[in-house]
């Protein structure tokens, strides 16, 4: 028998407890033993959660347990759990975690504390849908070519309802707070965040890349308004927030932010809540996964799904899913103003003669090329020039922007959305 110890009973914990209890017998079959849950760790005692395990609000009594073979982290947080999750290890019990903002930051020594204990997580990233494995494993005969996917539900459920019932992006986020899609403050969603602790966790098993948040470009969707949606229809585009990772010779290039992709892709068709990822590799092309990527019940799935796996056969390769430099040697990551897209821009000018010749020799004097180009009336004495650009750095777009808004008739900093 396998005793497990959950460190955060909330929502998913619970989740956990009851899929352990519900499907007790499939689980059983499949774990060659049965797994039960010995104890869990509250933070509020008196608040009952209608579990038949023992509740305690120290940590310390599961990690001392010297019965508990298995510690499941649901704590949240960062600095916390990673004490908590190496006393775990250090003690010698295997460890299943969905702290994906954990593994943003430790991810790499977690895996030297861990050697040869099992260290598990699939649900850090996408929620049920099984992309740790399918990258780890699955598809561990491939060079990853690129990885790319909707992340984070909150906010393609407020890009999906911008694109189909017209809604502005103030109007969309309240409803999604009232849903329980967005937090109070929605920043770590809407702003990126959340989807590039994901990414950071897929590009070290893709690529071996040691990377943290601050290390990468991060941005959210804040800026896109109904102007933006209603140019990238024309065009046959859909916006969405990405995490992109590419490999481009020795160099990953990783990034989140709105992208407008062609409609035809199959990302583009993901929609609501639901998270999808794509991944490329040089042998077996493009895969791509789809599913819910949070919930009590969706979580939990992955949660216990790696426990079975620990029950099974006591795994103990390495976290990452490697033990030396991918790729036969060290693959770095591609700074930011070295990135290459094609950009799309939305610049509000005064409605003067003059100002969109003027504006484009912006574009020439920065060696970038335009594609298309609209005008559309902002008010009675302004315009929004809409603008989209064959492909070009990132430093030159970045600077250009700064040029174009100090230009007088310019009446604010123009948004710029990258185009995949």
């Amino acid at each position: 028998m396998i005793k497990v110890g959950i460190i955060g009973v909330g929502t998913v914990g619970t989740s956990v407890v009851n899929i352990l209890k519900d499907n007790a017998d499939v689980i059983s079959a499949r774990a060659g033993q049965d797994i039960v849950v010995k104890s869990g760790v509250v933070k509020n005692l008196n608040k009952d959660r209608g579990l038949d395990i023992t509740i305690t609000d120290n940590v310390d009594d599961i990690l001392n347990d010297s019965e508990i073979d298995i510690v499941v982290e649901l704590m949240g947080g960062v600095e916390e759990p990673f004490e908590v999750v190496k006393k775990a290890l250090k003690s010698g019990k295997a460890v299943v975690t969905a702290n994906k903002a954990l593994l943003a930051y430790h991810r790499y020594e977690l895996q030297e504390i861990a050697g040869t204990i099992a260290f598990e997580y699939e649900a850090s990233v996408a929620g049920g849908i099984p992309i740790i494995n399918a990258l780890r494993d699955g598809l561990s005969a491939n060079h990853i070519e690129s990885i790319m996917g909707i992340m984070n539900g909150t906010s393609n459920y407020m890009m999906t309802k911008m694109a189909e019932d017209g809604v502005a992006y103030d109007d969309i986020l309240k409803e999604a707070q009232d849903l329980g899609y967005a937090e109070a403050d929605p920043t770590f969603d809407v702003g990126g965040y959340d989807a590039a602790h994901k990414l950071l966790i897929l590009a070290s098993i893709a690529y071996g890349i040691d990377a943290k948040p601050e290390d990468i470009l991060i941005e959210g969707i804040q800026n896109v308004t109904q102007e933006d949606i209603s140019f990238a229809k024309e065009f046959g585009y859909a916006i969405k927030l990405l995490g992109i990772a590419k490999k481009d010779g020795n160099e990953v290039e990783l990034r989140v932010h709105a992208c407008l992709i062609k409609q035809e892709e199959m990302i583009a068709k993901i929609d609501g809540v639901m998270n999808g990822i794509s991944v490329v590799g040089d042998k077996v092309g493009e895969t791509l996964y789809y599913g819910p990527g949070a919930g009590g019940d969706a979580t939990a799935s992955a949660v216990v799904a790696n426990i079975i796996d620990i029950a099974r056969s006591g795994k103990s390769t390495p976290m990452l899913g490697f033990d030396k430099p991918m790729e036969g040697k060290q693959l770095t990551l591609k700074p930011t103003e070295n990135i290459e897209s094609k950009y799309y821009l939305r610049i509000n000018v005064s409605d003067k003669t003059g100002v969109l010749a003027k504006i484009t020799k912006v574009f020439e004097d920065n060696s970038i090329s335009v594609e298309t180009m609209l005008q559309r009336p902002a008010s009675t004495n302004s315009a929004n020039l809409l603008i989209s650009t064959h492909i070009a750095y990132e430093r030159d777009i970045q600077n250009m922007i700064k040029e174009i808004a100090s230009l007088n008739f310019v009446n604010s900093t123009p948004v710029m959305i990258r185009m995949v």
